[in-house]
């Protein structure tokens, strides 16, 4: 697909000068650190809008802002940028101007990639880098929101890649003690330190001839960030507590959900780390750029539940979800739909309900009518509207969690990462409804 070279420059507000190039990525404006243009104007939301190539022009969408985009003086959801075009967010205004040279955006043919679906153009696009990165042993740094698929995209690229015999190793650096990272990452010798009481073997070792991902690779540890990147240079690592150093062979693949480029300026990660990381770099969508996908994504997530996805849902469940902002994005989405699976018929206002965290937990004879609810699919109609909510979501909650945790075995970081919800937050449900 052939996109024009084009560049958005603020031409009025506080940033005015600032120019940034709109090619073949995405672009995110807004007043977060990690966008790429980053504003300073108050009246701008942390993600304000997004600029994306389409086959039809740069695809203009605001990503749920407070105060509205607007384009050529309209106030707009979604619009195809065509020509130059000033847009204006709070009291900034930008000029879209379109140049004369082109670029050959690379297009895969695929509506998946291992467990990853998309058949927008921005997923195509990313389609098109994995399949080729999968056939080099090429370092891939994989950046994104959270539940936007780094996950899955990883082991796509390994699933698809001459070392698919090998194991997969994913290490969670957000998920680690501080004081343990460095044994988890590079194994220890017996006695190296308090509760060594057996040789270790780290991921590095453990994998070779493998992949080992690093996910939140932003968050590890400053000093040990020379240690990793020693490794990955020599091909070499050492044990905690041993000298002898000991040769590895892995494809290495990281993710964050951090900026690592402005992570590098503002002093917080590495930059010679950073480059080593970043050979080949790909930034996941989130679902508010590719929001058309809804449709078809919920149908997977409702097949994967048991449901038959032929049967339509009510037109009011599916405006709720084409027009939520998706802070979790796909996971997000996907534990929507495994609500709506578990309890049809509810107000669509339910499936969206921020994970229940707010909720209380019924006690004495209530804890126990809502038990006795869990067993049966009727409505509570002798309930007000806000406790018959309640009780569902406590079911709700109870039935999901306890089925997540056998899953994860009882990993509370793994179900934190699968659930999309933090690990305070798993600890203060778990604890809520006696599972912990």
């Amino acid at each position: 697909m052939l996109v024009r070279k084009s560049q958005l420059e603020v031409v009025d507000g506080p940033d005015r000068g600032q120019v940034i190039a709109v090619q073949g990525d995405p672009v995110v404006v807004g007043s977060d650190e990690d966008c790429d243009l980053v504003l300073s104007d108050a009246a701008v939301s942390g993600r304000h809008f997004c600029l994306h190539p389409e086959a039809e022009g740069f695809l203009l969408r605001d990503l749920g802002s407070t105060n509205g985009t607007f384009a050529g003086g309209f106030r707009t959801v979604a619009v195809y940028l065509g020509g130059p075009t000033t847009i204006s967010i709070g009291q900034t205004r930008l000029t879209f101007a379109p140049l004369d040279d082109e670029l050959e955006l690379p297009l895969s043919r695929r509506a998946r990639f291992g467990a990853l679906l998309g058949h927008s153009l921005a997923m195509r696009a990313i389609f098109a880098v994995l399949e080729r990165v999968a056939d080099s042993d090429a370092t891939l740094l994989i950046e994104g929101e959270s539940g936007t698929g780094k996950d899955l995209a990883a082991r796509a690229v390994h699933e698809h890649s001459a070392r698919k015999e090998g194991l997969f190793v994913a290490v969670d650096c957000g998920a680690i003690p501080a004081g343990l990272i460095e044994s988890e990452l590079f194994g220890h010798k017996k006695g190296a330190f308090t509760g060594a009481d057996q040789d270790r073997r780290g991921p590095l070792e453990e994998a070779d001839g493998g992949t080992v991902f690093l996910d939140e690779i932003g968050e590890l540890p400053l000093d040990l960030q020379p240690k990793l990147l020693r490794a990955l240079e020599s091909r070499e690592l050492r044990r905690v507590g041993e000298n002898t150093p000991r040769p590895f062979d892995v494809r290495l693949i990281a993710a964050t959900n951090r900026n690592l480029a402005r992570e590098v300026q503002a002093g917080r990660f590495r930059q010679d780390l950073y480059f080593r990381l970043s050979v080949i770099k790909v930034r996941m969508p989130t679902l508010r750029e590719r929001r058309e996908e809804i449709p078809r994504l919920v149908a997977h997530f409702l097949a994967d539940s048991g449901r038959d996805p032929s049967q339509e849902l009510p037109p009011s469940i599916m405006t709720a979800l084409m027009h939520h902002p998706w802070p979790g994005n796909v996971r997000e989405l996907r534990n929507a739909v495994e609500r709506l699976a578990l309890l049809p018929g509810m107000a669509p206002e339910f499936y969206l309900d921020a994970h229940g965290d707010g909720a209380t937990t019924p006690t004495g004879a209530n804890s126990a009518a809502a038990d006795n609810a869990a067993n049966t699919d009727t409505v509570p109609v002798d309930l007000s509207f806000h406790e018959g909510k309640q009780r569902a979501i406590d079911r709700f909650e109870r039935r999901y969690l306890s089925a997540m945790l056998s899953r994860c075995q009882g990993n509370i970081a793994e179900l934190a990462r699968a659930t999309g919800l933090s690990r305070q937050s798993c600890y203060r449900l778990l604890s809520r409804h006696g599972l912990g």
